[in-house]
């Protein structure tokens, strides 16, 4: 029994010696962050502008609330690097109970993160909801009026609730600037290899013009500039040009005129949420790890699986206005495209031609520096994100069923790969 008793404890510390591993996120100082290159002075100029707005804390007198999540677009947006997502560190804890404010903190908010802004899949009346809802309120601030007095959410139907982390924002000038044409072409490539390994996609479109839309978790908003209207409403709270009515009308909380973010025409200022769209815009893509030979074994590993059918390598931008902008590669290894990722994902929530269990492809670069993954954050163990990715009906089951079929030393090459990104 003895001998038998050694011979399987030999074996287990051989599978864990030999089972692969996440690498975790890279060491070094972080490779994102600056500028694009190619950029004219005056652009360098409005991009550092820019990045200092988007820095800014915003207190009540400047539009904070009455309702929201944090109180600057650079706290969310924190990791590795201003432009980043989720920090280790979860400011939100902080956020409860700054200047004086009487928050409770949600038991899904933890010390340790990810940052959460979370949606109501059903309101009180049982019908589909799917905004969000604010984790705190200005009430018991020492710069909130003090007759304001409103509540923050029940939080209690865990069921109900359904969560998003801060997307990274690197890169985004470049994603706005690939021309639809191109987007189309690459979903339509390669056919028959996707049609075997059930990979479908459809892209999020607008209402009104039909063209394709590709910010947010589900690709839900157009444009850089809706974007950043829409984060720095639904957020922070603050009113402005693009989304000028307050979520809560509750006039005992309303100190300010609205919109209360507004260009100023007579110094011919820029409004803060057109500056946040201009730092992403100019915003530079994440710039991968040096390569070696585990690294290049990992990236023909991700093309052969299946991986790259979604997560597309590299598109190209169109002709742009800006040259720091135009004809660029854009390695972002994303398609842009929404794709069913089944029942383990669906968060019961539709955005536009996005269904509960569509996600548009999650852009991997920058994933080395990565903390939390997928939509809500729930894992930090890349090798359980991609493992995730196979439910019931989801379109990558074939490709997952491709990456559990590798050895060990070949799915540890592919999450090198992915962490070197």
């Amino acid at each position: 029994m003895r001998i038998a008793s050694q011979f399987v404890c030999l074996l287990v510390l051989g599978a864990a010696v030999n089972a692969q591993t996440d690498p975790g996120p890279r060491s070094g100082p972080p490779q994102s962050g600056g500028p694009l290159n190619g950029m004219s002075t005056s652009e360098l100029a409005i991009f550092q502008q820019a990045q200092d707005t988007f820095n800014e804390v915003t207190g009540v007198a400047k539009g904070l609330g009455p309702r929201f999540n944090l109180d600057s677009c650079a706290g969310c947006h924190a990791a590795p690097v201003v432009g980043g997502s989720s920090p280790a560190i979860n400011p939100q804890i902080e956020m409860a109970t700054k200047a004086g404010a009487t928050n409770n903190i949600p038991r899904f908010i933890q010390s340790d993160g990810p940052i959460r802004v979370v949606r109501f899949r059903r309101g009180p009346d049982g019908r589909p909801d799917g905004g969000v809802h604010d984790l705190f309120v200005i009430s018991g601030r020492g710069d909130a009026p003090p007759a304001c007095a409103i509540q923050q959410p029940d939080f209690s139907q865990i069921q109900n609730l359904a969560f998003r982390i801060p997307p990274a924002v690197f890169g985004l000038g470049l994603v706005e600037s690939i021309p639809d044409s191109a987007l189309l072409t690459n979903l339509a490539a390669n056919a028959d290899r996707k049609r075997r390994l059930g990979i479908q996609g459809h892209f999020n479109l607008s209402g009104n013009d039909g063209t394709i839309t590709r910010f947010g978790w589900k690709a839900q908003n157009k444009s850089l500039l809706t974007f950043a209207g829409e984060a720095y409403n639904v957020e922070v709270g603050v009113t402005n040009e693009l989304f000028p009515q307050e979520r809560d009308g509750n006039a005992d909380c309303l100190s300010t005129t609205s919109p209360e973010d507004h260009a100023d025409l007579d110094r011919g200022a820029f409004s803060d949420t057109a500056m946040f769209a201009l730092f992403m815009r100019y915003l530079a893509a994440p710039t991968p790890a040096a390569s070696n030979a585990s690294i290049e074994r990992g990236r023909t590993a991700f093309d052969a699986t299946g991986c790259t059918l979604c997560h597309t390598p590299t598109l190209q931008t169109g002709k742009s206005s800006s040259d720091a902008l135009s004809q660029q590669d854009v390695n972002l290894y994303s398609d842009l495209a929404l794709h069913r990722m089944g029942r383990n994902l669906d968060d019961g929530i539709g955005q536009g031609q996005a269904q509960g269990d569509d996600w548009r492809s999650a852009p991997l670069w920058g994933l080395g520096d990565r903390i939390f993954f997928l939509h809500d954050g729930r894992t930090s163990d890349l090798l359980e994100a991609v493992r995730i990715h196979d439910s019931q009906g989801s379109e990558a089951h074939d490709v997952v069923a491709n990456f559990e079929a590798l050895t060990q030393d070949q799915k540890q090459d592919l999450l090198n790969f992915l962490r070197s990104l």
